[in-house]
């Protein structure tokens, strides 16, 4: 036995794989064959191979593949089923671009997609053809496609240095990642040279002469290796995790996270990429931070949209991103460091003048000072790059001359008041005048015209006011002091105050949106229903970042409107963005990777568990949507918004099982009573049957009439019980109709107690009425059903010996008819329960009931218009009072 039969694969790496299984098993087969440069035969490749596919079974269709017109590509096509593709029509011409709808619908086993870096026509559902190649990967369907390395985002600037062409059509590395089996097409440079002399490899005309400098020897040369070195890269993790799953021993390295740190420079795309490529070949997690300061606060406004576009790029090639708040950016990377766990921290290298570096130390440096265990990775710039870096922005120049034109004013004002007040001040009480100049250019104008009016400020003071005036010459060397005191002091105000004004604008900023946050929390906590819930979305989303606001809901297989903004009207293009969005659970529309040429950008109300709809917003300008606090707060609103949504669902399923739990309850009762209340009766009457069939020769005829009589009762009560339930589903389906006609209140009793003759014996039941009571408008034959229900409650409840009332008198436009007795009464806390269905209080020895009768009376009363209670009667008894109007 080896040592090797005794490892086991460790919980991790089991996890890992059967996480990768299942990814695997929910998509489709990604396969891609890798060439260095074009005309390498890429496309033949893969059509050779689809053919063999299709020989074997498999049901292959050409999604998309150029041929450019070669015949023995055209060839390879022959016989093979070629979907037709999707003109989109953009300024006044018609492209042709794949029909991912078609593919989808099609849904083969097999599709090529040739080009895999294209970028489609402004239009299409997606920017990139590698993002349509993911949708049908998600659909189960297998791809082959074609893609050259030079197009892999994180080889982007390396090439870029090897050939000096920037390739603009770029694939995130991931895809490899995902890649089920990766085909390198390799011939070598010379030969491939050949093919472009002999006209074998196409070129775009507008492309010529880049291409006849991409296609050098040199350039080649280092383009195949890199090739070879990525699909060696690919080959040795696929080995590295057979051997973890399998548990074969090994060298494995120990865990490695990386932090980049970017800004809005354009350096910070070469920074990201760098990055990513030391992570692969470290097999490490990474993360991108951005880190906004006070005092870089406007510059980043200035440059949200380049930021943003570095996040999603670091987040497309597999980065963790951030963007973080602080006042120190040397504090804020060393704590996010140590909260995440990271081993190397990546930062640019300082471009910065030597004089600028001895007035400031570089971020740079300060994080290499601080970092202790930590490793620091420096990664220099292109000059070219870092002076674009440096540039100054138009709008930001125009600003700042702005604010240096104030500046002489504020300096002009401050000379002009000196001079005015010079024969009452000596000079050095002049200065106060300058340092309030520099206070108000500091709060008014920024750190940098500020100091611009010290440096002015020390200048007229010199010239003007100090002898000999006119002339910068000093004549007293006490003076040198006091402008150096004038230029210290002025520099520290100037930058205190511009520090504290810059903070304060932050903390503003972040106090609207917590406050933003706060009120939508509020507002959704009170809100009782999904109508309260997404008006409260609405009304936030709109108060806080001056927004339109829509949301849909999904209403069986589609999306609805269920709230919106005032004016804000959905055509049906912008509709299926939405469902794009519903269905996917990923960001479309307007900023995002998919569907861009949208009005509105769309995001899924998702939780954890579920997507319960879609948010769309249509912001005033399009910066804002490129700013990370509005991104920060819409993310925030939608993740709230879902989590209200899913609330007032549990909440909804909740009572829904309360509902449903009463109703069972509700039926075990029911069968409960009515297995009790029909055996009872039908014991009595099968038992007499029996024993007139058994003993009725024996029986004399008194012995008879009793049976027949105790039958004859029990098969009435059976009767009212049966009634009683029907009655009972009669009223609770509407389905009573009532019968109005005049009628007297004394003919209504007479009724109920010649139906009460046979159970009333010897008992004593009394009427008393006003002397005149006019006509009621009842049906009388219920009437008289909820009467008799009453009475016969009041003998069952009652002692034999006790009389029982029924009194009728008028109250204004009301009959009042109350049924009174002595007997038990109702405890207090159950007489709003005396009329719920199958609900009975203890019954004497004897008494018998189903519980329904008083449901039965309050249905049949509550459908005259009137009202029935129950009282209980001081020194015993319950008093049971009908309303009726007098006028139907």
């Amino acid at each position: 036995m080896t040592d090797n039969d005794n490892i086991r694969p460790s919980p991790e790496a089991m996890l890992k794989l059967a996480q990768a299984e299942e990814i695997s098993a929910e998509l489709g087969k990604l396969k891609i064959f890798l060439g260095y440069a074009a005309g390498v035969g890429k496309t033949y490749a893969m059509l050779e191979a689809a053919r063999q596919r299709k020989k074997d079974g498999r049901d292959v269709v050409a999604g998309y593949v150029e041929s450019h017109g070669r015949a023995e590509t055209d060839e390879l096509l022959l016989g093979m089923e070629l979907l037709p593709r999707k003109e989109v029509h953009y300024l006044e011409v018609m492209l042709p671009e794949m029909d991912l709808d078609a593919v989808l619908t099609r849904k083969p086993q097999i599709v090529l997609v040739d080009e895999l870096a294209h970028t489609n026509a402004p239009g299409s559902r997606h920017e990139k053809r590698w993002q349509d190649v993911e949708d049908i990967l998600e659909a189960g369907i297998d791809v082959y496609t074609t893609v050259n390395i030079q197009h892999f985002e994180s080889l982007n600037d390396v090439v870029a240095q090897i050939t000096g062409i920037t390739v603009r059509e770029t694939v995130p590395d991931r895809l490899l990642d995902l890649a089920f089996e990766i085909k390198l097409i390799d011939i070598s440079p010379e030969d491939l040279l050949q093919r472009l002399h002999e006209g074998k490899v196409y070129i775009p005309d507008q492309a010529a002469m880049a291409i006849e400098k991409f296609f050098r020897p040199g350039n080649l040369m280092a383009l195949r290796e890199l090739s070879l070195r990525r699909t060696a890269s690919r080959v040795d993790d696929q080995m590295r995790a057979y051997m973890e799953t399998q548990s074969i021993a090994g060298p494995w390295p120990t865990a490695e996270r990386l932090l980049v740190c970017i800004s809005g420079s354009p350096s910070s795309e070469k920074l990201i990429r760098s990055t990513c490529r030391l992570a692969e070949e470290l097999k490490a997690e990474w993360f991108t931070l951005h880190i906004e300061t006070p005092e870089g606060g406007k510059h980043a406004r200035e440059n949200r949209e380049r930021i943003w576009h570095n996040l999603r790029l670091a987040e497309g090639l597999g980065a963790q991103v951030a963007s973080i708040t602080a006042t120190d950016i040397t504090d804020a990377v060393l704590e996010y460091t140590a909260r995440h766990n990271i081993t190397k921290i990546v930062m640019g290298k300082p471009s910065r003048s030597r004089w600028r570096e001895i007035l400031q130390q570089p971020i740079v440096e300060r994080v290499i000072r601080r970092s202790g265990a930590v490793d620091v990775v420096i990664v220099s710039f292109d000059p070219e790059k870092s002076a674009e870096a440096s540039a100054t922005p138009p709008l930001r120049q125009a600003l700042e001359l702005g604010g240096y034109t104030a500046s002489l004013l504020l300096i002009a004002a401050a000379t002009l008041l000196c001079e005015l007040l010079r024969p009452f001040l000596a000079p050095t009480n002049m200065v106060m005048f300058y340092l309030l100049a520099v206070v108000v250019a500091s709060v008014r104008l920024g750190r940098k015209p500020a100091i611009a009016t010290v440096f002015l400020g020390v200048l007229a003071f010199n010239f003007f006011f100090v002898p000999p005036r006119m002339t910068f010459v000093v004549a007293d060397t006490q003076y040198l002091l006091t402008f150096l005191g004038l230029f210290v002091v002025g520099v520290v105000i100037s930058t205190l105050v511009a520090r504290a004004r810059e903070r304060a604008e932050v903390m503003r900023s972040r106090e609207v949106q917590t406050a933003s946050l706060y009120y939508l929390s509020r507002d959704l906590a009170a809100s009782a229903d999904i109508t309260a819930v997404l008006k409260s979305v609405v009304k936030n989303v709109e108060e806080a970042i001056n927004a339109h606001v829509v949301i849909l809901l999904p209403e069986g297989e589609r999306l609805d409107i269920v709230a919106a903004s005032a004016g804000l009207v959905l055509d049906i293009k912008e509709q299926a963005v939405a469902d794009w969005s519903f269905r996917n659970k990923r960001p479309a529309g307007r900023a995002t990777d998919t569907l861009v040429s949208a009005d509105l950008m769309y995001l899924p109300l998702q939780t954890p568990a579920n997507i319960m709809g879609v948010m769309g917003v249509r912001l005033e300008s399009p910066h804002a949507y490129h700013s990370q606090d509005n991104r920060r707060l819409l993310d925030a609103f939608a993740t709230q918004a879902a989590m209200a949504i899913e609330r007032i669902r549990f909440s909804r399923q909740a009572e829904q099982a309360q509902i449903l739990q009463a109703r069972e309850n509700l039926e075990r009762a029911l069968l409960n009573s009515i297995s009790h209340d029909l055996r009872t009766p039908l014991v009595s009457v099968t038992g007499v049957l029996s024993s007139l069939k058994e003993e009725g020769t024996h029986l004399n005829e008194q012995e008879r009439r009793e049976l027949l009589e105790t039958a004859y009762g029990e098969a009435e009560r059976l009767n009212r019980f049966v009634g009683n339930l029907l009655d009972m589903t009669r009223i609770e389906a509407g389905a009573i109709r009532l019968n109005f006609e005049p009628c007297d209140v004394q003919d209504l009793f007479g009724c109920a107690l010649a139906a009460l003759e046979p159970r009333l014996g010897s008992r004593d039941v009394s009427f008393r009425m006003q002397p005149i009571m006019p006509l009621v408008p009842m049906d009388l034959v219920l009437m008289t059903q909820v009467l008799v229900n009453l009475l016969d409650n009041s003998l069952k409840y009652s002692n034999s010996e006790s009389p029982v009332e029924v009194v009728a008198t008028t109250e204004g436009a009301w009959l009042t008819l109350a049924v009174i007795d002595r007997g038990p009464g109702v405890p207090e806390h159950d007489l709003k329960r005396v009329f719920d269905k199958f609900y009975r209080i203890p019954i004497p020895e004897g008494a018998g009931g189903t519980g329904l009768g008083l449901s039965i009376c309050k249905g049949i009363v509550e459908a005259h218009g009137g009202t029935i209670k129950a009282a209980n009667r001081t020194g015993g008894g319950l008093r049971i009072v009908i309303r009726l109007p007098l006028a139907s």
